[in-house]
């Protein structure tokens, strides 16, 4: 597996997650990195993303002033805080990678749940 996520989990809406995806065999790291998330019965759709120089980052309105993404390139790691989340912020979020973030052609990694009580 060459992106892995981890760190989901149950959390009361107000609460705060940090996710973490890692590019186990160092493929990605001139490639944009992204999250997405999928609830059940919905389409997948794009959360944020970050290009290649780790410095220009994109938001789903929605997520704006509470997600924050970054990447680590020397560790291969890109990461998503999330704050103050909402229960509509319950997902399956998947990291992915793609080469021109146009996100036509990604390359999805593996998923994290996310569950936020009310």
């Amino acid at each position: 597996v060459q992106l892995q996520a981890s760190g989901g989990g149950l959390v009361q809406a107000g609460g705060s997650l940090r996710l973490s995806c890692a590019d186990s065999e160092r493929v990605f790291g001139d490639w944009a990195l992204g999250w997405f998330r999928q609830a059940p019965g919905m389409e997948r759709e794009f959360v944020a993303a970050i290009g290649w120089n780790s410095v220009d980052t994109y938001y789903k309105d929605s997520v704006k002033g509470r997600f924050t993404i970054s990447r680590d390139k020397s560790r291969n790691m890109v990461y998503l805080q999330m704050n103050s989340l909402k229960p509509e912020d319950t997902a399956v979020y998947y990291c992915a990678a793609d080469a021109d973030l146009s996100w036509s052609h990604p390359y999805w990694g593996q998923g994290t749940q996310v569950t936020v009580s009310s």
